[in-house]
């Protein structure tokens, strides 16, 4: 269990935080992407990660992923994850469907209980206990994929829960392909695999090394187990910090900066990352391939590294698809 090498290509993405750039920065960005990876992402924070009081320029996701949608053709477009409590959830099922349209059918929607307490302090939401938020995201896919299911357009969901209720409400017009792959994320335990086995076609986990990865992998297939289904029917993937760098001199001196940033959580914080040239580059995405990811996105915080997102994009990403299955 875990290991899924055979069961298709690795995919290769790019996970953008929509902070500390204009619009016509990040639009000049997927459109490079879109002609180059296979995934692109956002993540949905009302403040800027890791917090800094509000103080970065930072754009809302539903409106950004529009944009993201009308200005790509290619990639398939994601969210890393929508954090369900700050959105109705039949609300939220409305606006991925239009998402879904504007993109011609590429959209994949994640899921979470969110995690940035300053930013839902700041904006009137209360920052509850992880149990409930976890009652609140399970509620919320219980309407939203009830919503989003294949079927007619007469359609309707009811579901009356302790923190989300709807009545007889419908979805028209649904998803474009008829169906919209569902995602969530994290490391949690038990809850989290449980949710991505029960709900979603999709898993992600960021900032974590290859054999944690692997560990995380084995975790889900139990839970996928628990409710007889087949594990290599969710789509599993990891983010992976951008610290790569073009030249050997520069990616010591970027090393070097991680290691007094972070002591002695250096090497946590590496074994979670792209770090290195673009041939080290190649061996982590092959290592975590290994453990189990069918696609690898690397998480960008603006402004990059230009020399180095170039050698990630010309260099690795076409060694990657040439060498790994």
């Amino acid at each position: 269990m875990g290991d899924h090498p055979a069961r298709r290509a690795v995919g290769l993405g790019v996970h953008v935080g929509q902070q500390n750039a204009t619009m016509a920065e990040l639009v000049a960005l997927w459109e490079r992407l879109d002609e180059v990876v296979d995934w692109i992402s956002v993540w949905d924070h009302l403040y800027e990660a890791p917090p800094a009081g509000g103080t970065t320029p930072h754009f809302e996701a539903v409106a950004t992923l529009g944009a993201l949608a009308a200005t790509t053709s290619r990639a398939r477009i994601g969210c890393l994850v929508f954090c369900v409590p700050y959105r109705n959830p039949a609300l939220l099922a409305k606006s991925i469907v239009a998402i879904d349209h504007i993109s011609g059918g590429r959209f994949e929607p994640g899921f979470g209980a969110g995690w940035h307490e300053p930013e839902f302090r700041a904006h009137g939401y209360d920052f509850d206990e992880i149990g409930v938020r976890f009652d609140q995201l399970t509620e919320g896919l219980e309407i939203i994929s009830s919503m989003l299911r294949p079927g007619g357009d007469d359609d309707a969901t009811t579901f009356h829960g302790a923190h989300h209720r709807v009545d007889d409400v419908r979805c028209v017009p649904g998803p474009l392909d008829g169906s919209i792959p569902l995602w969530t994320g994290g490391r949690g335990p038990r809850r989290t695999p449980a949710v991505a086995a029960r709900y979603c076609s999709g898993w992600n986990v960021p900032y974590v090394g290859a054999d944690e990865y692997r560990r995380l992998n084995r975790r889900l297939d139990a839970a996928c187990e628990d409710i007889d289904r087949d594990p290599a029917t969710l789509q599993r993937s990891v983010n992976l910090a951008f610290h790569l760098r073009a030249t050997r001199a520069e990616a010591d001196a970027e090393l070097e900066r991680i290691r007094e940033r972070w002591g002695d959580d250096a090497e946590r914080v590496t074994a979670g990352a792209l770090t290195g040239t673009p041939e080290s580059a190649i061996e982590q995405i092959a290592a975590h391939r290994e453990a189990g990811a069918d696609l690898v996105n690397v998480a960008l915080r603006l402004p990059v590294d230009a020399d180095a997102l170039d050698a990630y994009l010309d260099e690795v990403v076409p060694t990657v698809r040439r060498e790994l299955t």
